[in-house]
């Protein structure tokens, strides 16, 4: 198994597909969807674009889907929700599909739809990610990092780092062989630096900063958490 972290979507290699894709947008869009298919959702289906997702959610009855939106941060009007996974609770979300667009995660997952396998990845289901990467042992796993609007984020490196380090943690495979690029090494070595300190860590990247500009104390703490969730959502169409 080789490991490849790329920072943004822009990044990716366009020729060729990795055995499985992890997708990776801490604040916020993996950790949303991470926390509502732990609430309960039935699925959830991600859009680029907000007409889309209008469009597509009509197909459902009012009462079994939920629309959540974000756009620089803030919840699109057309939408219930925006883009907080503290929003999904058991009681506004169980037996219902989520239709989620946000500035940066959904096109990111939109960048590597085609691969065999897709998941997503935040700081909250880390261990999930690792389990099943430990388990499947795809032959080429790149970890993609959301960014914020085409530029780097410090808080999806340093959760590739985690998942990578976990992976060191139950395998006997050396860095040096499992690293598939300079980058894989670094965030490994970002994740070691602050893993006591994710919480610090965030509230100090230009997004967190951005996030609580905008009243988003909350969900930046709910981000920093490590392995609180055992959910792992994987692409199925």
């Amino acid at each position: 198994m080789k490991l490849f972290v790329y920072h943004t979507p822009e990044e990716i290699p366009n020729n060729r597909l990795p055995g499985c894709a992890v997708v990776i947008d801490v604040l916020r869009a993996s950790s949303t969807i991470a926390a509502a298919i732990n609430a309960g959702a039935s699925a959830v289906q991600v859009f680029s674009d907000i007409e889309p997702l209008l469009e597509a959610s009509e197909t459902v009855e009012e009462d079994k889907r939920i629309r959540a939106g974000e756009r620089g941060g803030r919840k699109v009007k057309a939408c219930e929700f925006g883009n907080s996974p503290l929003a999904f609770t058991p009681e506004n979300t169980e037996g219902r599909r989520l239709f989620l667009s946000t500035t940066n995660g959904t096109r990111c997952s939109e960048s590597v739809r085609n691969a065999s396998k897709v998941i997503m990845a935040s700081l909250t289901n880390r261990q999930a990610v690792v389990n099943y990467l430990a388990t499947k042992r795809p032959g080429t796993v790149w970890l993609v990092g959301s960014g914020w609007e085409g530029s780097y984020s410090l808080e999806d490196t340093v959760c590739a780092g985690a998942i990578i380090d976990g992976i060191l943690a139950v395998g006997k495979t050396p860095l040096s062989k499992l690293a598939g690029n300079d980058e894989a090494i670094a965030a490994v070595s970002l994740f070691r630096q602050w893993q006591d300190q994710l919480p610090e860590l965030l509230t100090s990247a230009s997004h967190g900063q951005r996030l609580l500009k905008m009243r988003g104390k909350a969900d930046v703490a709910y981000c920093s958490q490590l392995d609180v969730l055992d959910t792992l959502p994987i692409q199925k169409d």
